[in-house]
């Protein structure tokens, strides 16, 4: 037995799919529904502020609870969809650095380094 897809459910997968870049599944399970549904489906998909705008504020969150390795995945991101560049990276982990103190910025630029290494190193090889 098939269930069908909500317009909800849709609009989530669609977006989750603009955010990062590459086509998202339907998945399993409550915890899934509310991402899909309610993160992606209401919050990112609110107007007032773009995407990039949403993605830089979450950077700037997740640096300063030091979610490192949810924020590459942000990096990865917004460098494949566009919305910023390597030198831009560098430049938000430098300014974080003062607001969230220098090791934990430290961390948080050498992440953006690796990222844009391989982002750099991607194009390369598509180029």
């Amino acid at each position: 037995m098939t269930e069908e897809m909500t317009p909800q459910r849709r609009k989530g997968l669609d977006m989750m799919s603009k955010v990062y870049g590459w086509e998202m599944a339907d998945g399993p399970g409550d915890f899934f529904a509310h991402t899909a549904d309610q993160v992606f489906g209401e919050v990112w998909s609110r107007e007032g502020l773009s995407i990039r705008d949403r993605r830089l504020l979450l950077l700037g969150a997740l640096a300063a609870t030091n979610q490192i390795d949810v924020a590459e995945i942000q990096a990865g991101a917004a460098l494949g969809n566009g919305e910023l560049t390597p030198e831009e990276l560098d430049e938000i982990g430098l300014f974080l650095c003062y607001y969230i103190g220098w090791p934990l910025g430290s961390k948080l630029t050498m992440m953006f380094g690796g990222v844009s290494k391989k982002y750099k190193k991607q194009q390369q090889k598509e180029s």
